[in-house]
């Protein structure tokens, strides 16, 4: 059987056991894997929409509502009107959010040095450059997060009566 017919299965397992090893650090903080998502994610684009974040961290919107609720009761996240668009939202991470990050990245570096052991330090550059190759290969085919936000909508011309 040709190996390369496995390798989408082989990244989404990969993808799979790296998030339940870097929860199995986590979770001592009381915090899910979500959050911990939610919370990177704004930390790289403070300002974006519910829609984009929900595509981003591959999440059901009214799942990622509810989880923006409480993370915004416990005073970690912000929600503020979109200034060109009344229906959206923009997110940002608030300054209470940051001790949580500081706690969360030794973590990843942590499970992340688990999943790479074994390999090499030369290895481990060659597989990120690869795997760099392959996701910006995928994002010229169909799009993807490299965008900070999903093009406007265009505007809808009335209809005039004749």
């Amino acid at each position: 059987m040709d190996r390369l017919r496995n390798f989408g299965f082989l990244v989404k397992d990969v993808s799979r056991l790296s998030a339940l090893n870097f929860e199995r650090h986590a979770e001592a903080t009381g915090l899910t894997l979500a959050q911990w998502k939610v919370m990177a994610y704004l930390k790289r684009h403070q300002g974006i929409t519910q829609v984009r974040l929900a595509e981003l961290t591959d999440t059901d919107p009214m799942t990622l509502v509810r989880l923006l609720d409480r993370m915004e009761r416990d005073g970690w996240v912000e929600r503020r009107p979109d200034p060109e668009d009344r229906r959206a939202r923009r997110l940002y991470l608030l300054p209470s959010a940051e001790p949580l990050l500081r706690r969360m990245w030794p973590m990843a570096d942590r499970a992340r040095a688990e999943a790479l052991a074994g390999l090499s330090e030369p290895e481990r550059e060659q597989l990120m450059n690869m795997l760099e190759l392959i996701h910006s290969n995928l994002e010229a085919l169909v799009g993807g997060p490299a965008r900070a936000e999903p093009p406007a909508a265009p505007a809808r011309k009335r209809r005039t009566a004749q």
